[in-house]
């Protein structure tokens, strides 16, 4: 090495590597007296260390959006009635198979005290629907009949027992908790907390229809991944801690498919897109609707707080 290039190594080399070592400083200093083969030897291996060098990354603070850290201050369960062994099997089972909801009641307090209510023995207090008023006399003594049995069972609060899975959308959303009978002319609760930081990311997610047009249902979200509609239109309240294996075999469940490229969303305000007609949907309404309906019949045999 001659000279001219010798120096080109003590002081291009610090200048290049930015100087991390402090080699520029020792090359200023490098007196005569220093050889160059040992100069060269300690300043090449302190080189080399400084590129081998990671820098550590700044810790990543939680921002408490992540569902699965979220706090769970109660705990609900649902025991499923009529699920099949495997999907190829056509018996209607007996037994039940039960899932267990944490619910994160800071996130949503007012919907959590709600979905509390309405597990619990006593059951959700909703008031009767208004008498209907109907031009055709049969169609009012049907009108009458549904308020007055509203009107006979007001002692009993509403809750998910025999109530049913009504829509299953694979990978995207189980509709849970359709109530009938002496519970289908009862005014729905007002779900109405604030949408947090949560997003339903995350398999399991349990949420609930903001307003009073979902009913008194619930839905889960089967899978992870970005779900835009779902964190638009409901809150979270909890996620399923126990049973996914119940939730994942719903998700598989063969359901009423009439009209590809259905927007279920346009019947409860969501994407506007034309539908194919549907009679159920006309007569019961969105939340009784055939289309996503499971082929086989789905219900809650029972709920309660843990």
């Amino acid at each position: 090495m001659n000279k001219l290039e010798y120096m080109a190594h003590i002081f291009l080399l610090p200048l290049l590597l930015g100087d991390r070592s402090g080699l520029l400083q020792e090359a200023l200093a490098y007196s005569p007296q220093t050889s160059r083969r040992s100069f060269l030897g300690e300043t090449s291996t302190k080189a080399l260390a400084s590129v081998l060098v990671i820098p550590s990354l700044p810790a990543i603070a939680s921002d408490g959006s992540a569902v699965d850290s979220a706090e769970i201050t109660n705990k609900i369960y649902i025991d499923f009635q009529g699920l099949p062994a495997n999907l190829n099997d056509s018996t209607y089972l007996q037994e039940t198979d039960r899932i267990v909801i944490g619910l994160f009641g800071k996130e949503a307090p007012n919907s959590v005290n709600q979905i509390l209510q309405i597990a619990s023995p006593t059951g959700f207090p909703a008031e009767c629907k208004p008498k209907e008023i109907r031009l055709l006399e049969r169609e009012q003594l049907e009108s009458n009949k549904v308020y007055n049995t509203c009107r006979a069972s007001m002692d009993i609060g509403v809750n998910y027992d025999l109530s049913s899975v009504w829509r299953i959308v694979k990978n995207d959303r189980i509709d849970v908790g359709a109530v009938a009978g002496r519970f289908v002319a009862r005014e729905s609760p007002l779900f109405d907390d604030k949408v947090g930081s949560l997003k339903h990311n995350f398999p399991g997610v349990v949420s609930v229809r903001r307003g009073s047009d979902g009913g008194f249902g619930f839905t889960i979200c089967p899978t992870g991944g970005a779900h835009p509609e779902l964190d638009e239109d409901n809150i979270i309240i909890g996620r399923v801690i126990s049973g996914m294996e119940v939730v994942e075999k719903i998700n598989e469940l063969p359901v009423v498919s009439s009209a590809k490229g259905f927007n279920y969303m346009g019947l409860t305000g969501g994407p506007t897109v034309k539908n194919s007609p549907s009679r159920s949907c006309s007569y019961g309404g969105p939340l009784y609707c055939n289309e996503n309906k499971p082929l086989r019949k789905l219900l809650i045999s029972k709920a309660g707080i843990l």
